[in-house]
Parts: structure tokens; sequence; C-alpha cells
């Protein structure tokens, strides 16, 4: 599938050229994983040139304000990049929910067929076929790899180890224990169907009852911070425009902007601790906010004393 024009095809060989080839197969994992099936070099190439692009606007902005350039340049040329990662990982998370939402239903599926005679892997293929969405892309995938000569076992499991979902990885295990254990294998799926179905509507109800949790991290990472920290360095200005100079006002700054970096990662990754359990989740939530947070202060401490000076009477 061709994402970017073809003339620029040179230079996205040079690009997959230098790039190394296992971060290359890791971004093109995540994009598969995302439902984006794009090459990871087309992807990169045009994150490079709209880096570019966004970093020539910030040199243009600070020469019209008279501000230094490298910060608006710097942050110019990473917004593209930062915002391809958190899409990646906010689709990443939002299909592998869709897929978990939906497998109870499935299981269901599968067990009706199972008691009108149909085997497990014609019933896994037939179902493959009906439906739309991630769940049975995933599913015409792990058919593929069965029909290709992979065994029922390792296709299902590497179903759950491809898209890191716990949930899924538990449900197709239990699947395959009941298979080799015997019995009545469609009450083994139904009863994992309806284990499943509970498990994710306590996840649902963890989520509802850590809301307030999660609102004031988000608060404390992206206003209350910046706001803070950023009046402080308008206050200071604001005393040496009087003749009181500060010589650790400089350092006071780089000081303040690396808190409120730290301060946003940490809150992004406690937000995924408290929301999933883990903090490679919080991941997702810590870049924007780190993004956020710099520029909330960094507009704050370089315009504010301008900004209050102007409504003083």
């Amino acid at each position: 599938m061709a994402f970017v024009p073809e003339y620029l095809s040179p230079l996205i060989n040079i690009v997959e050229r230098i790039t190394p080839r296992g971060l290359l197969m890791k971004l093109q994992e995540y994009l598969v994983r995302t439902g984006i099936y794009v090459k990871a070099a087309e992807i990169m190439t045009l994150i490079l040139l709209t880096s570019i692009f966004f970093g020539l606007i910030g040199i243009i902005l600070a020469m019209i304000l008279g501000i230094n350039i490298l910060v608006p340049f710097l942050a110019g040329f990473s917004l593209p990049p930062i915002i391809l990662a958190s899409y990646i990982f906010i689709m990443m998370d939002r299909r592998i929910d869709a897929i978990e939402q939906g497998t109870p239903d499935f299981l269901r599926q599968i067990a009706s067929l199972l008691r009108a005679g149909v085997g497990l892997e014609t019933a896994l293929e037939d179902i493959s076929k009906q439906g739309k969405g991630p769940l049975y892309d995933e599913l015409k995938r792990a058919v593929i790899e069965i029909k290709i000569g992979r065994t029922f076992d390792d296709a299902l499991l590497s179903m759950g180890r491809r898209l890191k979902s716990d949930t899924l990885d538990r449900t197709f295990r239990m699947i395959i224990e009941g298979r080799k254990a015997g019995g009545s294998l469609a009450d083994v799926i139904e009863a994992v169907a309806e284990d499943t179905r509970a498990v994710l509507a306590l996840k649902r109800e963890r989520k509802a009852n850590v809301m307030m949790s999660i609102m004031f991290l988000v608060v404390a990472a992206i206003i209350a911070a910046p706001f803070a920290l950023g009046m402080i360095m308008v206050y200071s200005a604001f005393i040496e425009s009087l003749g009181k100079t500060n010589p650790i006002l400089g350092t006071a700054k780089i000081a303040a902007g690396g808190y409120i970096i730290i301060h946003s990662i940490i809150a992004g990754l406690l937000i995924g601790i408290i929301m999933y359990g883990s903090a490679r989740k919080g991941i997702k939530y810590a870049i924007p906010l780190a993004v956020l947070a710099f520029g909330i202060f960094y507009v704050i401490e370089k315009f504010g004393f301008v900004i209050i000076g102007s409504m003083a009477p």
C-alpha cells in the first residue's frame, strides 16, 4: 500500500537503508498491531519531512517574536513523532479493547457451532468470514497461518502475544487446555466466555472508580505545576526589571523546565499504573502530558510578564 507519493521513493529507500533494521521491524510491528498496514520506511519518511517543516515554522515564529530559535525549532521538529507515537499507542489500545470486548460473543458463536457438530478449526474459519472489525481480521490471520502449516494451538497463542493482551492470552490458553483435556469443549468455551465477560466488566468498573484520581494527576501535570512555576519565573523577571538582578535565574528556568517534564512523565506513568496496572501503558499519556505541560510553562514564562504588564492600568 503506497502511503507517500511515488516521487519520494528515492528518499524512502535512503531512510530504509540508514535506519537500523531492528527499529524498522519494531515500528512495523506496532503499525500492524494498530491496524495500519503501511511500510514503516514510508511512515518514517513522512514524519521526517513533517518534522523539518514544523521545525522551520518554529524558527520563523521565533524570529518574528524575537526569541531564541532553539526551543521553538526543537518543539516543532519533535511534534510529529510525538503525535505519531501517541496515536499509535492510543489506537493500539483501542483496537485491543475492541477485540477484547468482542471476544465473549465470538466464543459463544464457537460454542454454538461446536454443539451443531462443526469442528473447532472449521468453526474458527466460518466465524472469521462472517464479521468485520479488528477481531475478525486477527481471526482471518490465524486461519491463514493454520492453513499454511502452523498448528492450531500456536496460531491462537501467537494471536494473544501479538496483541499483548493478557485477557486474550489467558482465554486462548484455557481453550487449548480444555481441548487437550477432552470432554465437552463447547461447555468449556462457554464457561470461558462468561469468565471473560466478568473480567472485562471488572476492568470497566475499575476505570470508572479511578477516574477522579486520574483527573487530579492530569490537572496537577498540565495546569497546577506549569502555572505555578511559570508565574514564579514571571515574578523573577519583574524583580529583575526593577534593577535587582538574580544570578541564578537562568539556572532556575532550566531546573523548572526539567521538573515540569519529569513531573508530567511520572504523572503519565502513574495513570498507566492506576488504569491498567502497567507503567508501560502510561507512556501514551506521559509523552503528550510532558509536551503540553512544558508548552504551557514556556508560554507563561516567556509572555506572562508582557501579558500582565499590558493588563495593568
